[in-house]
């Protein structure tokens, strides 16, 4: 299945942050974390930006925002929110000219790209089209997202076991918890495809810490009580390399030298 008729036929990618415990999670420090190392006023390209979930709240922050997005649908629907341009894209064949942003968010494409020269190719587009100095945040899903998950949701059957071996070990998932197949990364494997990319310094933070599967067994009713404990605890562990990885997923930051 391709990334258009996944994204068509699916379940809406505009609520996929606000369905699911982790979901809404995953928003709160997703944009807590971006709010830390944004500049003020930036001019931001969205790579991969699906429906403008994020677009929409950086254009309300003051950041000039232009998103791109391989999906026909989701850039329709991005182009409607005030503050914000759209674009059919891909990330690894940008349109923009060198140097012309302040920051280049990558907060889809990497796991879709299965590939590592596809991966490094749109690091490649997003280093080019940064100023220097300017930042860039590229996600990445955890390895462990699928042994965490059914593991707390009492889902881990035998069945499983050989599928959520193989994605820790290499990092292809084949769709065994959902969604379609996509390439899920390590902390050190993220971070070296971004210095590979030419960003020396980048770090790898994790997103949603290791209460992300507890907030999913408790259910929506419990989220708004039990946000702030799973926040807190996200920010505790978000560089700790003994659990930074428990995250659902992780979020690289670097910038363009020179």
């Amino acid at each position: 299945m391709d990334l258009d008729t996944h994204y068509r036929t699916g379940p809406a990618e505009h609520t996929r942050l606000a369905r699911t415990p982790h979901g809404r999670l995953e928003y709160l420090r997703t944009r807590e974390l971006l709010r830390r190392f944004l500049p003020a006023h930036a001019r931001v390209l969205d790579v991969g930006g699906g429906t403008g979930v994020h677009a929409e709240w950086l254009a309300t922050d003051g950041h000039a925002v232009h998103l791109v997005d391989i999906v026909a649908d989701h850039v329709a629907h991005a182009g409607t929110l005030p503050g914000v341009t759209a674009e059919a894209g891909d990330a690894r064949s940008l349109t923009a000219p060198d140097a012309a942003f302040d920051v280049v968010l990558l907060l889809g494409p990497l796991y879709h790209l299965v590939g590592p020269a596809d991966r490094a190719q749109a690091l490649a587009e997003a280093h080019r089209v940064l100023r220097p100095g300017g930042l860039l945040a590229a996600a990445g899903i955890s390895r462990y997202l699928s042994l965490l998950e059914t593991g707390a949701t009492g889902t881990l059957t035998a069945e499983l076991t050989d599928p959520i071996r193989a994605v820790i070990e290499t990092g292809a998932y084949d769709g065994h918890v959902g969604f379609m197949p996509t390439h899920w990364h390590t902390a050190t494997e993220l971070r070296d495809e971004v210095v590979a990319a030419g960003f020396p310094e980048a770090g790898v933070y994790g997103i949603e810490g290791p209460a992300w599967p507890a907030l999913d067994v408790a259910g929506l009713d419990r989220f708004d009580s039990l946000a702030e404990a799973a926040l807190r605890a996200a920010r505790i562990g978000e560089q700790d390399p003994r659990i930074l990885e428990t995250s659902a997923h992780l979020l690289a930051v670097a910038q363009r030298v020179g």
